[in-house]
């Protein structure tokens, strides 16, 4: 019986850290949209929204009441079933990255050790890469279930890009596995903290690069927003899509860029750790909170950064994407595994 009471408690603890992780993701990317329109302001020049709310915070809220307001339209022609299907396999799919994260160290509370991950599974990375290559399905079945050839193309060519990009970045990935020994990020975390450690930007600088690159492939951000980009494929894969059901695919982009940012800064940038600071001289609930903090500073960063690409640099042509993810990237990472296996055979030796 204290066993079961404490597999319930255990569950108990991991629901509410899922609700809570869910529901600030997706608050997070709802104001990222804002801090998108901002962003873009500043860059060009001009105020950008200011008229919902007190300096324009209430715009995101504006915009959701807007969508989901919205008619629903399903057309005639569609697969009704796929037709729903695609953005919730999106968005759901973005969603589930956030499982193997470690938003920071454990918390104690009611004399119990709470760990803030909801899964540390030792093959954390290719449940990463698994649920990734799931967001394909989405864009397919949305694209084809249309029955819009337009919205195919566009599907087709999101899918092809996103395959493509795949590739290089499991490649650029390798070799930090190489360092590390180990497929889990609280581990690859926990190595980057140990004392005298360094974080991997330091010995990945290449890998890293050749991750961010495919990052942005895989979430469709400029200057790689092929499928929505070109006048033959009108407004992209989504185009017949209107209210809630538009809103999954373009809150699954925000979404995704979040959770890419969190797997860029747990595998490069030391995760939760805080420069300089020595967590082990903290109280445990102060070092965790801190921690948290820490890793929601690198994620802002690297959504900013993001942003800060869309609006500075002019997007490809499909052929000039294609060679730089097969003829560029794909070499590159080849390269920068090898030179790392060399080095750790020379280092043992």
């Amino acid at each position: 019986m204290t066993l079961l009471a404490l597999d319930w408690i255990l569950m108990l603890e991991k629901l509410i850290l899922i609700a809570i992780i869910v529901f600030a993701s997706l608050g997070i990317a709802l104001y990222t949209t804002f801090s998108e329109r901002k962003v873009a302001a500043v860059l060009q020049d001009r105020p950008g929204p200011n008229r919902a709310g007190p300096m324009g915070l209430l715009q995101p809220l504006a915009d959701g009441l807007k969508l989901i307001m919205k008619e629903e339209i399903i057309p005639n022609s569609a697969n009704k079933a796929l037709f729903i299907l695609g953005p919730a396999m999106a968005m759901t799919a973005a969603l589930m990255t956030c499982a193997v994260i470690p938003w920071s160290s454990s918390v104690e509370l009611f004399g119990r050790k709470i760990d803030l991950q909801i899964a540390d599974i030792n093959i954390g990375i290719l449940y990463v890469f698994g649920v990734v290559s799931m967001g394909v399905y989405g864009i397919m079945i949305g694209g084809w279930a249309s029955n819009n050839k337009f919205s195919l193309m566009a599907a087709l060519r999101g899918a092809s890009q996103a395959i493509s990009y795949e590739l290089a970045m499991g490649l650029s990935l390798i070799a930090v596995l190489m360092i590390s020994g180990s497929l889990s990020l609280k581990t690859i975390v926990d190595q980057q903290m140990a004392p005298g450690a360094w974080w991997n930007i330091v010995y990945q600088p290449l890998g890293f690069l050749l991750f961010f690159i495919c990052a942005m492939a895989e979430c469709n951000r400029t200057p790689f927003d092929l499928p929505e980009a070109e006048n033959e494929l009108n407004m992209g894969y989504h185009q017949e899509y209107s209210s809630m059901k538009l809103g999954f695919y373009l809150f699954a982009e925000y979404v995704n860029m979040i959770m890419s940012s969190a797997v860029m800064a747990s595998l490069y940038f030391g995760g939760y750790d805080i420069p300089f600071l020595d967590e082990s001289t903290l109280a445990p609930n102060i070092a965790a909170i801190l921690g948290v903090l820490s890793l929601l500073t690198k994620i802002v960063i690297f959504l900013f950064v993001f942003m800060w690409i869309r609006w500075t640099i002019p997007r490809f042509r499909y052929d000039q994407l294609m060679n730089l993810g097969w003829k560029k990237l794909i070499p590159l990472a080849l390269v920068n595994m090898l030179v790392t296996g060399a080095v750790i055979l020379w280092q043992q030796g």
